[in-house]
C-alpha cells in the first residue's frame, strides 16, 4: 500500500509523521549519547579505584605484597582496570557506530525530506495559481454575459420605442452584438482555462503528489529500517565485549581461587623470623628466708629477672619489651632479698622499724622505677645501621643476603661496562677514524672506581654474613671476587641454607646473572598463548595477531594490561592481555 494512493488527501497528515520520525532518531541519538557518557564515568570512575587501591608500583618492597592475598588483590585490581577498558570500548563504539552514523544520516534525510516537501509546495502553488486563473476568466465571463444581456435588452428596448430614432437604434443593436462578442470571447477563455486547470489538477492529485508522497514514504520506511539498525546495534556493541568483560571476572573468579593460606602463613614465618631462642625458667627467690645483713652486702641488691635478661640481651631486642608489649608489674617484681644490717647486740636497727620487709620493698622499687623509664626508651623504634643489626638474626641474615646479592649484580654490570670499554677502546686504537681512545678515559676511570666501590661494599657485606652465619643459625651465600682482568673466582663457605640447595662451587659468577643479561640478547620464552580475538596491532611498539595464533611469550603483564610475545619468525611486541590464553611453562 502506497501513501500516494490511500493518503493522496493527506499532505498534513504526512508531513507531521515524517517530522515526528526524524525527532524520534534525534532522541535516541541523544540518549545513546548520553548512555556513552555515562559510560565514560563509570570507566575513570573504575580506573581512579583501581589506582587508588593499587599500591603495586608505589610498595613493592613491602612484605604483604608476596602473600598470595595480597597478589590475588593486585590481579582483581587489574581485572577491574581491563574491565573499565572494555567498558570504554562500549562507549566508543557507540560514539561511532551508533551516535555519529544516525546523526549523520538524520541530517541527510533531513534535507530529503525538505527536497521533497519544496516539491510538493511547488507543485501545490502552481496549481492554486492555475485555479486563480480559472476563477478569474469565469468572474469575467459571468460579468460580461451580464453585461451583454443588458445590451441586448437595451437595443430590443430601443426597437420598440416609437420615440426612437433609427439611428438609436442601430447603435443601440451594435452594442448589443459587441458584448456579445466580447461575452463569447470570455466564454471561450473561461472553457480554456477550465480544461487547463482540469487537466494540472489531474496531474497534481494523481501524478505529482503521490509520486512526492511514495518518496516520503520511501524515506520514512528508510529511516525507521535505519533506527531499527541502530537498537540492534546498541545490543550487539556490548554483546561483542562481553566475552571478554567474561574473561576479566573470569580472573577475578581465579584470583580469589588462587589464595593459599597455608602458603602465606610460610611467607609470614619467613618474614617475621627473629631467630632467638625461647627464654629460660627463673630462678626462684625466696623471700620467707630472714633479712640478715651479709658482711659482703651493704647496700640494697639490684633485682634480678627479665631486667638482667634484657641488659644481657640488649644487642637482641628482647621481645618482652618491644612495642607488641607492655610491662607488667609481676616483671618489676625484685626476686632478690636485699641484706639487713644487723647490729652487734642483735637487736633490729632502728632504720627498718617494725616491718622490715616492709621497708626493703620500699627501698627496693626507689631502685626499679628510674630503670623503668630507661626500659621504655628500648620501646621506641631502633636505630636503623649499615649493618642491620637492628633487626633480630634471621632477618638480620635474609637483609644481609639480598644486600650482599644487589651488590654482586651491580658489580658484574660494572665489569661487563669495563670490558666493553675495554674492547671499544682497542678498537678505536686500531682504527682512529672512529674515535678518539682518549674520550673513553673517564668513563673507564669511573668505572673502574665503581668496581674498586663495590669489591670493598661486598667484602664488607662478606664480613657481615660470616657474622650472622656464625650465631647458630643456617646460611648459604656465593662470594664472587674479581681480579684486575676480570677473572671471577667463585666459593662457598660451610654450611646450607634450609631454603635452597647447595651451590656447585665450580659454577661461575654469570649463571647467578644469566637472567638478568639474557633479555639483551634473545629473552627464553616463560610460556606460550593464544589468541582469542583479532588485534590490528597498528600502533608503535605493538604487534598484529589473528584469533587462533600461537605466540611465545617473552614478558608477563606488569599490570598495565600488556604482555609482549614472539613469533616464530622472532618479530616481537606488545598485545593486550585480555585478548590471549597465557599458558605458563613449568
Amino acid at each position: 500500500m502506497d501513501w500516494g494512493t490511500e493518503l493522496w488527501d493527506q499532505y498534513d497528515i504526512i508531513e507531521k509523521h515524517t517530522q515526528s520520525g526524524l525527532e524520534l532518531m534525534d532522541k535516541y541519538v541523544k540518549f545513546v549519547r548520553e548512555r556513552t557518557e555515562i559510560e565514560q564515568n563509570y570507566a575513570k570512575q573504575l580506573r581512579n579505584l583501581s589506582k587508588k587501591y593499587n599500591q603495586k608500583r608505589s610498595n613493592k618492597d613491602e612484605p604483604e605484597c608476596r602473600l598470595s592475598s595480597h597478589q590475588s588483590f593486585l590481579n582483581i585490581l587489574n581485572e577491574m582496570n581491563d574491565y573499565a577498558g572494555q567498558r570504554e570500548l562500549i562507549a566508543e563504539n557507540l560514539m561511532i557506530n551508533i551516535c555519529i552514523d544516525l546523526n549523520k544520516y538524520l541530517q541527510e534525510i533531513k534535507q530529503e525530506r525538505k527536497t521533497y516537501l519544496m516539491e510538493a509546495k511547488k507543485a501545490q502553488q502552481s496549481l492554486e495559481s492555475t485555479y486563480k486563473q480559472l476563477d478569474n476568466s469565469k468572474k469575467r465571463f459571468e460579468r460580461e454575459w451580464r453585461e451583454a444581456e443588458r445590451a441586448a435588452q437595451h437595443a430590443e428596448k430601443t426597437d420598440q420605442d416609437i420615440n426612437a430614432t433609427k439611428a438609436d437604434v442601430e447603435k443601440a443593436k451594435q452594442q448589443a452584438h459587441m458584448k456579445a462578442h466580447i461575452a463569447e470571447e470570455c466564454k471561450n477563455d473561461y472553457a480554456a482555462q477550465l480544461q487547463k486547470y482540469n487537466k494540472e489538477q489531474n496531474q497534481f492529485y494523481f501524478n505529482d503528489m503521490p509520486l512526492i508522497f511514495n518518496k516520503l514514504q520511501d524515506l520514512d520506511e528508510r529511516r525507521v529500517r535505519k533506527l531499527a539498525q541502530g537498537y540492534i546495534l546498541f545490543s550487539d556493541t556490548e554483546k561483542h565485549v562481553m566475552p571478554i568483560i567474561g574473561k576479566c571476572l573470569e580472573g577475578i573468579t581465579k584470583a580469589g581461587s588462587n589464595v593459599n593460606e597455608k602458603n602465606d602463613s610460610r611467607i609470614v614465618i619467613e618474614q617475621n623470623k627473629s631467630g632467638f631462642e625461647r627464654p629460660g625458667d627463673l630462678e626462684f627467690e625466696d623471700y620467707s628466708q630472714g633479712i640478715n645483713r651479709a658482711s659482703s652486702d651493704s647496700s640494697l641488691g639490684t633485682p634480678k629477672g627479665p631486667i638482667d635478661i634484657l641488659g644481657k640481651n640488649r644487642s637482641k631486642n628482647f621481645w618482652l619489651f618491644s612495642r607488641r608489649s607492655k610491662f607488667s608489674s609481676s616483671t618489676l617484681t625484685p626476686f632478690s632479698t636485699p641484706p639487713t644490717p644487723s647490729p652487734s647486740n642483735g637487736s633490729t636497727s632502728p632504720k627498718f622499724g617494725r616491718d622490715p620487709l616492709s621497708y626493703c620493698l620500699k627501698e627496693i622499687n626507689k631502685t626499679v622505677k628510674p630503670r623503668i623509664s630507661s626500659f621504655r626508651t628500648l620501646r621506641r623504634s631502633p636505630t636503623v645501621t649499615e649493618d642491620f643489626g637492628h633487626l633480630p638474626p634471621e632477618q638480620r641474615r635474609k637483609r644481609l643476603q639480598q644486600k650482599y646479592e644487589e651488590i654482586c649484580k651491580e658489580l658484574q654490570k660494572e665489569v661487563d661496562q669495563s670490558e666493553a670499554l675495554g674492547k671499544m677502546k682497542d678498537v678505536y686504537e686500531k682504527n682512529p677514524q672512529m674515535g678518539d681512545p682518549a674520550s673513553l678515559a673517564p668513563q673507564i676511570n669511573q668505572t673502574s672506581q665503581n668496581i674498586e666501590r663495590l669489591r670493598g661494599e661486598m667484602s664488607k657485606y662478606e664480613t657481615w654474613l660470616a657474622e650472622a652465619g656464625g650465631r647458630g643459625d643456617t646460611l648459604r651465600y656465593r662470594a664472587h671476587s674479581f681480579n684486575n682482568n676480570g677473572a671471577h673466582d667463585v666459593y662457598s663457605p660451610d654450611g646450607a641454607h634450609s631454603d635452597e640447595s647447595t651451590p656447585d662451587p665450580s659454577q661461575a659468577i654469570y649463571a647467578e646473572f644469566d637472567d638478568d643479561f639474557d633479555d639483551e640478547e634473545l629473552a627464553a620464552p616463560i610460556g606460550e598463548c593464544t589468541a582469542l580475538y583479532n588485534f590490528p596491532g597498528i600502533s608503535e611498539g605493538t604487534i598484529s595477531m589473528q584469533e587462533g595464533d600461537v605466540l611465545a611469550v617473552v614478558e608477563e603483564d606488569k599490570g598495565d594490561g600488556w604482555t609482549r610475545v614472539r613469533r616464530n619468525n622472532g618479530d616481537e611486541g606488545y598485545i593486550p592481555t585480555s585478548y590471549v590464553s597465557i599458558t605458563q611453562k613449568k
